[in-house]
């Protein structure tokens, strides 16, 4: 009979081991931490064509393998509870509105599909750490930002301007952002693998 295949340590159970009340501790500042980055990275705007991107995406696969999927989900919930209550943690706000308003405007199947995004990618990654299952990782995470993006979107103004102003613009830049997590979740297996007895 084969034995199965121990489950790989996340970057941050590597770099910072934690139990018992310790770990409870370090869930909220972590999680807490994320929520920060998320918010950096949604104000970040990178020139790019045909349109600026921001880093958030990149952030949200980044969370996910990096801390497992049920920090990077919850990570990503509190960021997104922070919005809601009309802190302005999103891009273009205060600006373009805050809290829930926004949450509910054509961006808001984009932001509730970064949770599940950074849990798809977290729960991919957390079963192997080998290139494949990052790449297969990094994709499935963006690809599921624009199942729950896409759809959201076509509600407002139909499927083929969902299309035109919600897929293709972003696809170049992401395809760039996912090739960037997929060489950073490498550095970060090798440190694991280095930090390792």
């Amino acid at each position: 009979m084969a034995r199965a295949r121990p489950v790989p340590p996340t970057l941050v159970d590597a770099l910072w081991p934690a139990a018992g009340a310790s770990r409870a501790l370090r869930a909220v500042l972590l999680a807490l931490l994320g929520s920060a980055l998320l918010t950096v990275s949604a104000k970040v705007q990178v020139p790019f064509y045909p349109v600026p991107m921001t880093l958030q995406t990149l952030v949200v696969l980044l969370l996910g393998l990096a801390l497992g999927w049920r920090l990077a989900f919850a990570t990503v919930l509190l960021y997104l509870a922070q919005g809601a209550a009309g802190l302005p943690v999103f891009a273009g706000t205060p600006e373009k509105g805050i809290g829930l308003a926004y949450l509910l405007g054509p961006t808001g199947g984009y932001l509730i599909g970064f949770a599940f995004a950074a849990a798809v990618a977290g729960w991919i990654a957390g079963h192997r750490r080998d290139i494949l299952a990052l790449v297969a990782a990094v994709l499935a995470g963006t690809a599921t930002i624009y199942v729950f993006g896409l759809p959201w979107l076509a509600t407002l103004v139909g499927v083929q301007q969902a299309i035109v102003l919600g897929l293709v613009p972003f696809l170049l830049g992401d395809l760039v952002k996912a090739a960037l997590a997929v060489a950073l979740g490498i550095a970060g297996g090798e440190l694991v693998r280095r930090l390792q007895p």
